[in-house]
């Protein structure tokens, strides 16, 4: 199957799970953008909800489609949220945020009864660490934040723009893209270790977070993990 059609296939399934009432938290990334696509089709039809986003991109797509948005701040929960993932194990560990988003989703997942997850089958992994983890830091100090960071994995840069400039995320962060020298047993050591650095927000671990994750395989097939 080709890449886009199969990201678009994966997305329109996961937006079967959503139903009239839900609180709906909506990830980040391309094939996101096709489970919002649908989302939009349907709420165009009838369904009731309301949503909640991660990023200014997937809250512009969402409302320009007339999906209903909410205030964060006023709910006790959210019913669904769907996001992607850089790489998953088979403990259902995660990496993300390499859309940016990875605070804002995380937050979100963490409010979620239920995390869908929604990938290829090149995201899959035997154990964490194939992929660069994400860190957001502070604006303030950031090269020195990066250097604490480079002392426990060397490889770590600032992220930049196409044109050198430093990215900022949404909530004008930075980010520093961590690039894993091998595989991880035990990814929440490294996780504990970079949290305790002053300046670090948040990571990209995403732990006990992910439910049903929804797969796309080349051959055309589309496989919901429970």
């Amino acid at each position: 199957m080709e890449y886009e059609a199969m990201k678009k296939a994966v997305g329109y399934k996961a937006a079967e799970f959503i139903t009239d009432g839900m609180t709906v938290g909506l990830g980040t990334g391309s094939t996101v953008f096709y489970f919002i696509e649908k989302l939009i089709e349907k709420v165009n039809k009838g369904l009731k909800i309301r949503a909640v986003s991660s990023s200014n991109r997937s809250l512009e797509q969402a409302s320009k489609g007339g999906i209903p948005i909410c205030d964060i701040n006023t709910l006790s929960h959210i019913d669904i949220t769907v996001d992607g993932a850089d790489e998953i194990d088979s403990l259902k560990k995660m990496i993300k945020g390499g859309g940016g988003a990875l605070l804002r989703e995380k937050i979100l997942a963490s409010m979620s009864k239920e995390m869908i997850v929604v990938i290829d089958e090149s995201k899959l992994a035997h154990k964490l660490g194939s992929k660069k983890l994400p860190v957001e830091v502070i604006p303030f100090a950031n090269q020195v934040t990066l250097h604490k960071i480079q002392r426990i994995q060397t490889k770590s840069e600032l992220r930049k723009n196409a044109d050198g400039s430093l990215y900022t995320t949404d909530n004008g962060n930075c980010i520093v893209d961590v690039h894993l020298d091998k595989l991880l047993d035990q990814p929440e050591n490294l996780d504990l270790l970079l949290k305790k650095i002053p300046g670090v927000v948040e990571t990209g671990f995403f732990f006990n977070l992910a439910g049903r994750v929804i797969v796309g395989f080349n051959d055309g097939q589309v496989v919901v993990k429970p």
